[in-house]
């Protein structure tokens, strides 16, 4: 299945960058809710991407993350001001590389690589230039070009002219499940990241906020579409373009 792969494309949040290194300044700035408006925050982000993409009223991603951020600041009683909002809304152009995530792409520097992200323009240039993977990349591609988010084809669409490379040839890796869907659905080989192993069961309805997180966008959907690989961690990409032991997704995903 990997035979004749080219390129791998990588989503950004969630998947090259962890969206979670928000927390340690969320907890400085809000206390003990620091918590809550790191998990409610990234879950109404997505919900925004998608409410503007099916009602077509795009704004770029820096605008829905900035409302999303007020909306998770207000549920928990903190005020939306810019002492608040702005630390953290910088924090978005900052966020730490996952830990493997500089070796994978190394490792990887025979095929072209690219990121295709909900990020707007400006927000994926910082992230990159920050984390110094900048020429490790054949491409960085934001939605702002589709003027919509995932999971829309029209997002999945920008990468064959942008690398002038075929679907088929082409390995989209993503944490994301909805991103691992959109991306099946559009015709990409896909492999979804099960970071952690998935979310352990809960044994009761008592769970914490970041245990309800990944309950909720941790597993694997339960969708027709799925991934044709579930792998652990970035650094096992290479192991999958060359001799493929990865563990086959599930017949549902």
């Amino acid at each position: 299945m990997t035979q004749g792969i080219k390129a791998c494309v990588f989503d950004a949040y969630g998947t090259l960058y962890d969206v979670q290194s928000v927390r340690t300044s969320a907890v400085e700035l809000c206390g003990d809710k620091g918590e809550l408006v790191t998990q409610l925050w990234r879950l109404k982000q997505l919900e925004y991407t998608w409410l503007r993409g099916l009602m077509q009223d795009y704004q770029d991603f820096w605008s829905v993350t900035w409302a999303s951020l007020e909306f998770a600041l207000e549920s928990v009683g903190i005020a939306p001001s810019p002492s608040v909002c702005e630390p953290l809304m910088q924090k978005y152009l900052n966020l730490d590389l996952y830990p493997e995530a500089r070796e994978a792409l190394d490792s990887l520097k025979s095929y072209k690589l690219a990121i295709l992200s909900n990020g707007s323009p400006q927000m994926l240039q910082a992230l990159v230039k920050a984390s110094g993977i900048s020429h490790l990349l054949a491409d960085v591609i934001s939605v702002d070009l589709a003027k919509t988010y995932k999971p829309n084809a029209a997002v999945y669409a920008l990468v064959e002219p942008a690398l002038g490379i075929a679907k088929r040839d082409i390995l989209f890796v993503s944490s994301n499940s909805f991103d691992a869907i959109g991306a099946k659905h559009f015709g990409f080989n896909v492999a979804w990241i099960e970071r952690g192993g998935g979310p352990a069961v809960p044994t009761s309805s008592d769970v914490t906020s970041f245990e309800f997180f990944k309950l909720l966008r941790g597993r694997a959907e339960a969708f027709e579409h799925r991934a044709d690989f579930r792998i652990r961690a970035l650094t096992d990409l290479p192991s999958l373009l060359g001799e493929p032991k990865v563990q086959r997704a599930e017949a549902r995903m």
